[in-house]
């Protein structure tokens, strides 16, 4: 049997969703990455699909203005490769433990980073 991977629909384009019972016992569902994506109602369903129309419209306000809609980090495509400054005496003692371990420092900089993937959620 040929199994098909199904494109799943998603309506908030990636983006992580916060849904909570503010203060005055209203609903808020707002994207994590743009907090002022967001909409409010008396149930959590009905504010997602508030926020689902609020979303709509951002997006036709992008492309009205001829502007990009942005895209969810989840969905970005990525190099590998970043710039990062730091404080020379930190710059230094990883070049240290780096020449001491007998690797590069991106190396020792890009294990350090994995030693503390569980803070990350990589997929």
């Amino acid at each position: 049997m040929r199994r098909l991977k199904m494109k799943r629909l998603d309506p908030f384009d990636g983006y992580t969703l916060n849904v909570f019972l503010d203060d005055d016992g209203e609903y808020l569902a707002h994207f994590v990455e743009m907090p002022h994506v967001s909409a409010f109602a008396d149930t959590p369903e009905e504010s997602l699909r508030e926020l689902r129309i609020a979303w709509e419209g951002v997006k036709e306000s992008y492309q009205k203005h001829g502007e990009p809609i942005p895209v969810a980090p989840a969905r970005k495509e990525y190099s590998g490769q970043f710039n990062v400054r730091i404080d020379r005496r930190l710059h230094r003692a990883l070049a240290m433990e780096a020449a001491k371990a007998g690797v590069s420092l991106n190396a020792i900089v890009s294990q350090k980073l994995a030693n503390n993937e569980s803070t990350l959620k990589l997929r």
